[in-house]
């Protein structure tokens, strides 16, 4: 059955759509349409609004799929100056010149620490462009009197990060009139699910499981590295320049951009069957609990001498809490030895890893930099005990250099 053909079977599919959606509705007070994943969704809007060739203004300190789908969509990477202890977007630091030249804003609200969105939204609406905002780990999140997603033209969600389902994303529109079109828009790019690939999502948490059980996630990831289906080694996936250059002829456009895009999420653009969906809305359905555990497990770590300085954002933010330690190496290697796993890691940014070929350099890059070696982004949901390891260890706080804060102080003393 072709995708968007009506039967029994995608009635009942299409009411499980609408009921996350009618979630997500409920939580931002925006229209809502539910993608595989956020990343799909991103590259959705982009090219909705972005003719290609435009500039899109974006944190260094981000995923590198993110920088991918930019480019996917026929579109020049900016990156901007940031803050260096939430790695949010420094208004104020970018060049008049450089505001000059792009033609959108892309958030980041990295671990769920917002941007400055309500500036952003004042700055884009001066300028005339559109502001998108990535809240794939913002679900929960707050600035000004807004949900983080609440803000821009568009924004988008991933379900796999607070909600756990390990698939699905929103893409949520101020404008509802826009919901058809952009629903005619994701139907044209999603390739067809396969029973195979279902069957795996199903399987996936229980096999997990029982590496966990049996103390084997070390062997397992042997294995998988073993048979070459790990699609990376360090943090950033490799840039392979010359191909990403073939690549870029071909911009706007999905497949060609494919290699970078899915890593990590091979089913990126795959159309959601009944059990996945079906696992997603239950996940949802827990989210607002797990939420309160994240709220008790942030406020923990806030307190720590390794945490950033209280900002007038309140308990925030819930997915990840970046500490700042002065070796995160030897913090690392102390948490894993605790069964602590840190992901979440941009390091090096984005201009330092791709090049002045691939994007703009931001102007201001020591803050990035910084933020990318020192952050620790702690789950949580794993504070007391991330905590506890730290304090045993002796892990000192990074020191914010003086280039950057005007002071020698910790990252912990500058509360």
């Amino acid at each position: 059955m072709a995708i968007g053909e009506a039967g029994p079977g995608s009635l009942r599919h299409g009411s499980r759509l609408e009921r996350l959606e009618d979630t997500m509705r409920t939580r931002l007070g925006r229209e809502c349409v539910y993608v595989p994943s956020c990343r799909f969704g991103l590259y959705v809007a982009l090219r909705h609004w972005c003719p290609p060739g435009g500039r899109v203004l974006m944190s260094p300190v981000n995923d590198d799929v993110i920088f991918f789908v930019v480019l996917a969509a026929g579109l020049r990477p900016v990156q901007a100056p940031l803050h260096p202890f939430d790695a949010s977007i420094d208004v104020d630091a970018v060049p008049d010149e450089v505001w000059g030249s792009i033609s959108a804003v892309l958030t980041t609200n990295l671990y769920g620490n917002p941007d400055a969105a309500p500036r952003l939204r004042r700055k884009c609406d001066a300028l005339g462009i559109p502001l998108f905002e990535d809240g794939a780990h913002a679900i929960g999140s707050r600035v000004g009197d807004r949900p983080v997603g609440a803000w821009g033209e568009a924004s988008v969600f991933s379900l796999s990060k607070h909600v756990g389902a390990k698939a699905g994303g929103m893409l949520s529109l101020a404008d509802p009139g826009l919901r058809e079109a952009v629903r005619k828009t994701c139907a044209g790019l999603l390739a067809p699910g396969r029973p195979l690939t279902e069957l795996a999502y199903v399987v996936r948490p229980y096999a997990e499981a029982a590496v966990r059980g049996l103390r084997l996630r070390r062997a397992a990831w042997a294995a998988v590295r073993l048979l070459g289906l790990a699609d990376r080694d360090e943090i950033r996936m490799p840039l392979r320049p010359d191909r990403l250059a073939r690549a870029a002829r071909h911009a706007p456009g999905l497949d060609a951009h494919d290699p970078w895009v899915r890593v990590d999420m091979h089913d990126y653009r795959l159309e959601s069957g009944p059990l996945r969906l079906a696992r997603i809305e239950r996940k949802l359905a827990r989210l607002d609990g797990v939420l309160d555990a994240c709220r008790a497990g942030t406020e923990l770590l806030l307190a720590t001498p390794w945490a950033k300085p209280r900002d007038a954002y309140g308990t925030q933010p819930l997915f990840r809490v970046p500490l700042f330690v002065a070796d995160r190496d030897a913090a690392i290697a102390a948490l894993a030895q605790r069964g602590v796993v840190v992901g979440y890691l941009y390091d090096p940014p984005l201009d330092d890893y791709a090049g002045a070929e691939f994007t703009d350099p931001s102007p201001a890059p020591g803050a990035a930099r910084w933020f990318a070696r020192h952050a620790l982004p702690v789950d949580p949901l794993r504070a007391r005990t991330v905590v506890e390891v730290l304090e045993r260890s002796g892990a000192r706080p990074a020191a914010l250099p003086d280039a950057l804060s005007g002071s020698g102080k910790t990252a912990g003393g500058l509360g």
